[in-house]
């Protein structure tokens, strides 16, 4: 058997709705020559059935040991490549050569890791794709000056990775925290904007509170120094929603929105502010209620000769 190429690491937890497109488009794939590791932390639902209709490794961990970063450093001891894709199981790859356009910056011998776009479907909320607009835009970018990046679509080298495996103890942001001790000691961080997958969030208030209390709790470790207020709750939360009703309306898609977008931007941002003001240990509770919840205007995009992955259970019109 020639050298593998690559080794996916996907995270799961009660994924039997996504874990399949997923592994799908794994298949379809220019770049074959792989493996898939799934980390499972004790889902009861099908996932882990769906996934044995595949190729995949299936690593088991318990719930109480999860964090983002136990589940990853898991999963990357238990592969065998030298550069290692990581990807979030609600997440579908739009391309057969996401994984080549993910891969390609690795040509450079300075460059630490690799993320790339991600876009929203039917059942995003206005407010989450004009995050991902934001955030992963059109152009990519070979040297990017700042740490930011996204494991829900992203690859990492292995050597570096023994150097310096991620944080487990942190309640998000992993990514981020890895993505800054890379550039700290000299090496590169790229975005590859051809790399392109669909992210499926479909998530409650209360879901989208706790994803950005449990991140900025995340980033106040890996940033002390940084503060936020109740005037930027408020400035921000103010700002983003006229910016999202405006840019609703210009796509003709405000009565749709109008009310998700008041209700995302206020818990974004509140849950943003309470995980600066957290204080104390992350008790099983916490941990409870971050990871196993009891519910669960954008750049015209590229045109592209390659043609999409056709997806059995998708319509055109949810992506």
């Amino acid at each position: 058997m020639s050298k593998l190429i690559c080794s996916i690491v996907i995270r799961a937890y009660n994924e039997e709705e996504h874990i399949g497109r997923l592994l799908t488009g794994i298949t379809q794939q220019t770049v074959q020559n792989l493996e898939t590791i799934l980390v499972d932390s004790g889902s009861t639902d099908g996932t882990r059935q769906i996934a044995g209709q595949f190729p995949v490794k299936i690593v088991s961990i318990q719930p109480e040991e999860f964090t983002f970063g136990y589940a990853l450093n898991r999963g990357i001891q238990a592969s065998s490549a030298d550069l290692i894709v990581i990807a979030s199981a609600h997440v579908y790859p739009v391309y057969p050569d996401w994984l080549e356009q993910l891969l390609a910056p690795f040509v450079d011998p300075k460059v630490a890791l690799v993320y790339g776009k991600q876009r929203g479907n039917g059942s995003s909320k206005f407010s989450e794709r004009q995050i991902f607009a934001r955030w992963f835009p059109e152009g990519s970018q070979s040297h990017q000056l700042h740490p930011f990046c996204n494991n829900a679509n992203a690859a990492v080298r292995r050597s570096l990775w023994e150097q310096h495996p991620y944080d487990e103890t942190l309640t998000g942001l992993e990514d981020l925290a890895w993505a800054k001790w890379a550039m700290d000691n000299g090496h590169k961080i790229s975005y590859a904007a051809k790399a392109e997958i669909v992210h499926v969030h479909d998530e409650t208030p209360r879901g989208v509170y706790n994803r950005y209390r449990r991140e900025a709790m995340a980033f106040k470790r890996i940033f002390p120094d940084e503060e936020f207020s109740l005037w930027d709750f408020l400035r921000l939360s103010v700002f983003n929603i006229f910016s999202d009703l405006w840019h609703a309306l210009l796509e003709k898609k405000i009565a749709a929105s109008f009310g998700s977008i008041f209700w995302f931007r206020l818990m974004q941002f509140w849950g943003t502010y309470k995980g600066y003001q957290h204080a104390g240990p992350i008790t099983a509770r916490l941990r409870q209620t971050f990871y196993y919840p009891r519910n669960l205007r954008t750049d015209a995009p590229q045109s592209r000769d390659v043609a999409r992955i056709k997806y059995q259970t998708l319509n055109e019109e949810e992506e």
